[in-house]
């Protein structure tokens, strides 16, 4: 039921979304033939001739569309058992590129007027609005057979977590990206940690230059020292772009040989010598990465330093979270965070397109309308439909950018044809447009078919 409601919140924003279009292209003056709600794939459901509009309900539903007379092959539309002139003041196309202009964008817009009602509805309602970041705490730390170190740190039930490694903590997310990737032994290492394990190799055993070991030669080893602390900004610990580890990665020997130095103190070169001093250093220099905690205790920061975590990359420490919130307590707060509720969303959807389209976000982590209505209807289950509302608002957000992207078959790139036909004064051949919109149109549905895929195995996981 939760799943069914979220569906049709989404149905709901691809009607709000054609309705824009309709209403705009009635202002106009310009002759709507068909509504169609869902894309004309597989059988109709529904079809109703209202005056002048035919109103359609397809079985594929996820979609919709707006036929103007010149949508009709070759334009031809009987009107009082005449065809349609081409001059005709009801055709789309003849009308002023600026009257064209505001119906293509009409539909986008209506999403975001649309959002933005739904959220300050949700705002009159809760009396406050989420603003995505959280605060985490300190809820207990496990001692028994914990191999990290954080058993004897100053930390305490209640501290809460204001930094890892100058990431500030928004999410428990950031905090376990952080001590997941800072884990003992995890087959990388940097290239200066590497060097500087090479030269106190030389220091310790006398070598200079790159002589080669020879068998049965003994080899004191360094002591144990930690790795650089990990650094990445604030959008790879979110999950917002790639982690792209730019160390050393150790090969399948190294790690063998990783293994077989720990805790030693010496080396002893064997019979079948394989290793050179570089390969030892690169060996020994895999350890750990260590963790500096910034905790907030009766209103004063407290640092932890060099934390290391297990080789599972574990602290085993457990930790809660409370919601930061905007208040909607008053007639202003309502409108102006609900407003910057939006625009901060807006911003946000803005910037994970970029991440995708740049492959600062993996094809695999792209996922469409059967996760969104699964997860939209888990979020109405457990937090009811006050959250779905919002959910929903956020959705209208990111289908008003979809439809603005420079594509052929969506309204951006209907929008750019008329923008290159403003600019150079000459309009584009109706049928090579046809083309173009049929191929992108296609690929559209090749891309929505990965996504599904997509989504069916996040679900098969149960990865949401």
């Amino acid at each position: 039921m939760h799943i069914f409601i979220m569906i049709l919140l989404i149905s709901l924003l691809i009607i709000v979304h054609e309705l824009g279009h309709f209403m705009a292209a009635k202002i106009f003056g310009i002759k709507v033939i068909r509504f169609g709600i869902g894309l004309p794939i597989g059988p109709t459901l529904y079809k109703h001739q209202f005056k002048e509009t035919e109103f359609i309900i397809h079985a594929f539903l996820f979609g919709g569309y707006v036929a103007f007379i010149d949508d009709e092959p070759e334009g031809e539309f009987e009107e009082n058992n005449d065809k349609m002139p081409s001059d005709s003041h009801l055709r789309f196309d003849n009308k002023k590129p600026w009257q064209r202009a505001i119906v293509l964008v009409a539909g986008v817009t209506m999403n975001f007027v649309f959002a933005v009602l739904l959220i300050i509805f949700a705002a009159i309602c809760y009396h406050k609005l989420p603003t995505g970041k959280y605060e985490v705490y300190i809820d207990n730390i496990i001692k028994e057979n914990n191999p990290s170190n954080i058993v004897n740190a100053d930390i305490k039930k209640g501290d809460r977590v204001v930094r890892i490694n100058n990431i500030d903590v928004e999410s428990v997310n950031q905090f376990i990206f952080v001590v997941q990737n800072s884990k003992f032994y995890d087959g990388y290492t940097s290239q200066d940690i590497k060097d500087k394990k090479l030269e106190e190799l030389k220091k310790l055993n006398g070598i200079k230059g790159d002589d080669f070991l020879k068998k049965g030669q003994v080899i004191k080893l360094a002591k144990s020292s930690p790795e650089n602390p990990l650094e990445v900004n604030s959008n790879v610990a979110k999950g917002w772009e790639i982690f792209k580890l730019d160390e050393i990665k150790l090969n399948e020997d190294e790690i063998v040989l990783r293994d077989k130095l720990k805790n030693q103190s010496k080396f002893i070169v064997p019979d079948d010598n394989k290793y050179t001093l570089d390969t030892i250093a690169l060996a020994t220099a895999d350890t750990y990465k260590p963790i500096s905690i910034t905790l907030l205790r009766e209103g004063k920061e407290i640092v932890i330093k060099d934390i290391y975590p297990s080789e599972e990359g574990k602290l085993n420490v457990l930790l809660s979270t409370k919601d930061v919130y905007m208040p909607t307590d008053n007639f202003k707060n309502v409108f102006v965070n609900s407003w910057k509720y939006a625009i901060e969303n807006t911003k946000l959807m803005i910037f994970g397109f970029k991440q995708i389209l740049t492959g600062k976000i993996a094809a695999s982590e792209m996922h469409g309308i059967v996760l969104i209505a699964k997860v939209g209807g888990d979020v109405i289950k457990e937090n009811g439909l006050l959250d779905g509302l919002l959910l929903t608002a956020i959705i209208s957000i990111n289908l008003a950018i979809l439809n603005l992207l420079p594509i052929p078959a969506l309204d951006g790139g209907q929008l750019l044809f008329l923008i290159i036909e403003k600019l150079t004064g000459e309009r584009f051949n109706k049928r090579k447009i046809a083309i173009i919109n049929n191929v992108f149109f296609i690929f559209l549905l090749i891309l929505m078919g990965l996504i599904l895929f997509n989504d069916i195995y996040a679900l098969i996981i149960h990865k949401f």
